[in-house]
């Protein structure tokens, strides 16, 4: 293999790029022959969608479950179904996907921001308590790149503070802590089937529901009249079913790839996988995250990015942090959010598909960093000669 990095000329590691996604699988290709014989592929509605519907109630603990058209939407009726009004206050992680943010605002509520764990960039639920306030009215809680936050922590306190707590499992289907199923925690659950996402419809989202009111209220919202607005289609559910049964399975091979890869890369200085907890849960991996530090590994984190692309590599940066580029009067918070600051300029991660490969693909993406990292050098001082 050559030395020499794909960005300045090399032979990538990877040179068809990274794995497609969904994953091809005959299964899905049979449902939907079964599903164009039966005709119900163009009906309003038919026997498939309930079926997926039943089975992801059973997945978790037998909740109700609501299907939408996608997991923003999703977030967006758990809001409504949680009656948050203007003037209530939402709490979430200073990291966490954007449009949750801007869904509290779509109500006319405040976010209050708290700061991440530094361990795997999630919500700090040490700091959950000083950010309550008499106008609190819930808790929206994420799992975003292989992290887990500690919910039983948080469902203690939802608990003796009367609030009600939304958990957005759309990066961790899958997943568990303590046993129980991720996005089965809260008072709502929330979900994504979008096209990348471990479970795939091109579009979708799901919710769950502890209490019966709020099963009702999102079940209202989701309806005008006789007319339900934004349920999956048949189609739709007839993809996701095959998918479902070897959820699973393709969970812990997610996990033993990220074991095998995070071994491999454990020298590497500059690159530090999360972690979770010891023994909080299994997480599942939509993306695989890790804290850069630019300094160490010698480059840009964007340059770092772009070098792994170049090699067929499908690294991408974090998220923005939500309190940075936005006015304080938009967003409440009762610390200075360091970790989110941190998080907005040096979090790096993985998409998943490579992880369902063989181990020696996984092994040839831990090949693709280290390769980068002895070139940092040679690669920044070629970009800084682009900018001149």
């Amino acid at each position: 293999m050559s030395d020499l990095p794909a960005l300045l000329g090399g032979t990538p590691v990877f040179p068809k790029g990274p794995p497609s996604w969904p994953i091809r699988m005959p299964e899905i290709a049979t449902a939907l022959s079964q599903l164009y014989d039966s005709g119900d592929w163009g009906r309003y509605s038919g026997a498939t969608l309930p079926r997926l519907e039943a089975t992801l109630s059973a997945r978790w603990l037998g909740q109700p479950v609501l299907t939408c058209a996608s997991g923003t939407l999703a977030v967006r009726i758990a809001l409504q179904a949680a009656r948050i009004e203007a003037g209530d206050e939402v709490i979430l992680a200073a990291y966490d996907y954007e449009p949750n943010f801007l869904a509290i605002h779509a109500f006319g509520a405040v976010p209050v921001l708290v700061d991440i764990d530094p361990l795997n960039g999630n919500l700090d639920v040490e700091q959950l308590a000083a950010a309550l306030s008499s106008k609190t009215k819930a808790i929206l809680v994420s799992h975003l790149h292989g992290g887990l936050v500690p919910m039983p922590q948080v469902r203690a306190l939802a608990d003796e503070h009367g609030l009600i707590l939304i958990e957005d499992a759309a990066q961790a289907i899958g997943a568990t802590i303590a046993g129980r199923p991720v996005g089965t925690w809260g008072d709502i659950g929330t979900f994504s089937f979008g096209g990348s996402k471990l479970l795939s419809a091109g579009r979708g989202g799901a919710l769950t529901f502890r209490r019966a009111e709020f099963y009702q209220r999102a079940k209202l919202a989701l309806s005008l009249g006789v007319q339900s607005w934004a349920v999956l289609s048949e189609l739709q559910a007839a993809v996701l079913l095959p998918q479902c049964e070897q959820l699973d399975a393709r969970t812990q091979q997610r996990a033993r790839a990220v074991q095998m890869l995070t071994t491999h890369l454990a020298h590497l200085p500059g690159l530090q996988p999360f972690r979770n907890r010891d023994h909080l849960g299994e997480p599942a991996y939509y993306k695989v995250g890790f804290w850069f530090d630019s300094l160490r590994m010698g480059l840009s984190r964007a340059l770092f990015v772009r070098a792994l692309r170049a090699e067929g590599v499908a690294f991408d940066e974090g998220f923005r942090a939500l309190h940075i580029g936005r006015s304080p009067r938009r967003f409440r918070t009762v610390s200075p959010l360091a970790q989110a600051a941190r998080a907005h300029t040096s979090i790096v991660q993985l998409h998943h598909p490579i992880l369902l490969a063989p181990p020696t693909e996984v092994q040839l993406v831990a090949s693709a960093v280290e390769k980068t990292y002895r070139n940092a050098e040679l690669l920044t001082a070629k970009a800084a000669d682009c900018r001149d």
